[in-house]
């Protein structure tokens, strides 16, 4: 499905004209809540990417990237001047506060925290983590975590939601758009309408959980394959 397709597809649906202003208006937040809530849902693996574009500071204990670099980090590696990664174990702060908190030991990083968000902004610019032991040197960092997809638009006409999972993007937009037609709640013209598009996005996302569970080995027995309601023995 593509941008065209998605505009026409809803527009049908909800029984307004493609040019109706009032629905050109509410379009990009519409697209805006379905993507996003989709996003959140399934945790997709396409949205999972690694940097190496940052570098510790030689004996600071905290390392800042911007908040727009990642939604979620995952892993953090350090890497060192002979090229051998060097994973680094996720604690709380509290540990690496109270371990390494005096300052005095340095060396090759082995563990790191989400500390929080710069103070000025709180954390709208900066997202600052704490690392132990202090670095020795500027070691150079990889990092994994999840990005948010560029958004389906007229200029991004077709994006990996619109193309694998149209029909849950639709449904996830019809919800938004009960809103618009105020179908939303008791008092509306028709009260099942916003129930019965979330009923059917609920369907569509426990199978698309599963297959993107299935990409990351997550289903059954950590596999990549979906259960067998009939295999025996079961894993």
């Amino acid at each position: 499905m593509n941008y065209n397709e998605f505009v026409q597809q809803i527009a049908t649906m909800a029984v307004v004209p493609t040019t109706d202003p009032n629905y050109q208006i509410i379009l990009p937040q519409m697209i805006s809540y379905s993507e996003l809530r989709m996003q959140r849902d399934l945790d997709f693996l396409s949205t999972q990417i690694s940097t190496t574009a940052y570098s510790l500071t030689a004996n600071s204990g905290t390392f800042t990237i911007p908040q727009t670099q990642f939604v979620t980090t995952e892993t953090m590696e350090v890497i060192t001047g002979s090229g051998i990664s060097s994973p680094l174990l996720p604690v709380t702060k509290e540990y690496i506060q109270n371990v390494y908190g005096g300052g005095s030991t340095t060396g090759l990083p082995q563990f790191y925290a989400e500390y929080g968000g710069d103070s000025a902004t709180t954390g709208f610019t900066s997202q600052i983590m704490t690392i132990g032991p202090i670095p020795d040197l500027a070691y150079q960092v990889r990092l994994t975590g999840t990005v948010r997809s560029a958004p389906l638009s007229a200029t991004n006409t077709q994006t990996y939601i619109s193309t694998n999972l149209p029909d849950m993007m639709i449904m996830a937009s019809m919800i938004y758009i009960s809103a618009y037609q105020r179908n939303f709640g008791r008092q509306s013209d028709d009260p099942q309408m916003a129930q019965s598009y979330e009923s059917q996005y609920q369907v569509l996302l426990r199978s698309a959980l599963s297959e993107e569970n299935r990409k990351k080995y997550q289903d059954a027995a950590w596999t990549s394959y979906s259960q067998s309601p009939v295999a025996t023995p079961s894993r």
